[in-house]
């Protein structure tokens, strides 16, 4: 057999280094609800070539719009939004539903040469899709996290607020159009926070006075803000879950300083902690070759001992 011809001198690195396989490039925007994972990123998607794709599993369906607070046409910019508004609300949708339904939107997206961005509160259709069993996703693809985080106290007291509103806007009306006695609300769209809550004032409203009527309301307005503070205290259980036991690289976007603010100022406060951070963070990503880290010298000399037994 020839001898193996090894030229003398240093070996130049990619000899030594397992080939990289270059991936493609996903943005996912995460964090409980109201922090405002939507204004991100639609900042980003107007900074960046971009197209969003919901991650809400109550925003996928059609209809109560006000419920699930989903972006308005005015709010999108002119940015595509993929996965929004598409299901018939009395359908069910699993995480492996939205692993298909994702995989193929992002192969869509990548194929226009856009960047996909993926964005909702739905961390488990989000794990489903990134750590899924065959381990495709993080094959093909190399993901940049981020999380926009709010002080609990304080995203309790504007989800209130938010919920005020969203009866200002007609929230009663449109969930009343959807209500039935026999309805269930462990299926589709009426499993939304908003829903099931208006229950017991919908059967009665018809046969109580109006003094009945305006507190069974009260009731049901408060049970739909304590339920959304809830929703929102497990969203973030389950973004430390991903951080610290399954290690995802997660940059955490403090943006509390934003919601004690108001008007100017809270803008302001928007594009120093949250916009430009955000910015800077998704440059450097879409520019470096990857923000994984290199192999270690211990990995590199494994893999090419492995390769000289080979």
């Amino acid at each position: 057999m020839p001898s193996l011809d090894i030229p003398t001198g240093r070996l130049k690195m990619n000899l030594l280094l397992p080939k990289r396989q270059k991936k493609d490039k996903i943005l996912i925007v995460i964090g409980p609800t109201g922090t405002g994972k939507s204004r991100l990123s639609i900042d980003l998607a107007t900074r960046f070539r971009a197209e969003i794709i919901n991650s809400d599993k109550m925003q996928v369906y059609q209809g109560l719009d006000i419920v699930t607070n989903k972006i308005t046409e005015e709010e999108k910019c002119g940015v595509p939004h993929h996965l929004l508004g598409i299901l018939n609300p009395n359908t069910d949708i699993t995480a492996s539903n939205f692993r298909s339904m994702a995989s193929c939107v992002i192969e869509s997206t990548r194929s226009r040469g856009k960047l996909p961005i993926i964005v909702g509160g739905s961390n488990s259709f989000v794990e489903a899709l990134v750590d899924d069993e065959d381990f495709i996703f993080r094959s093909k693809y190399e993901c940049c996290f981020l999380w926009v985080d709010v002080s609990m106290h304080v995203l309790h007291q504007f989800v209130s607020e938010r919920v005020d509103k969203m009866v200002e806007n007609g929230m009663v009306d449109e969930v009343r159009k959807f209500f039935h006695p026999n309805a269930d609300y462990s299926k589709g769209i009426r499993k939304a926070i908003g829903v099931p809550e208006f229950d017991l004032y919908f059967r009665a409203e018809p046969f109580v006075d109006e003094a009945s009527r305006a507190k069974l309301l009260r009731e049901a307005i408060q049970e739909i803000k304590k339920n959304t503070c809830k929703l929102a205290s497990r969203q973030l259980e389950k973004i430390h879950r991903l951080r610290n036991i399954k290690r995802w690289n997660i940059h955490r976007l403090d943006a509390t300083e934003v919601f004690l603010r108001r008007g100017k100022a809270a803008d302001e406060a928007w594009t120093k902690l949250v916009a430009g951070p955000s910015t800077a963070l998704v440059t450097k990503f879409l520019i470096d070759f990857s923000m994984e880290p290199m192999p270690s010298v211990g990995a590199v000399r494994d893999h090419h001992t492995q390769c000289l037994v080979a």
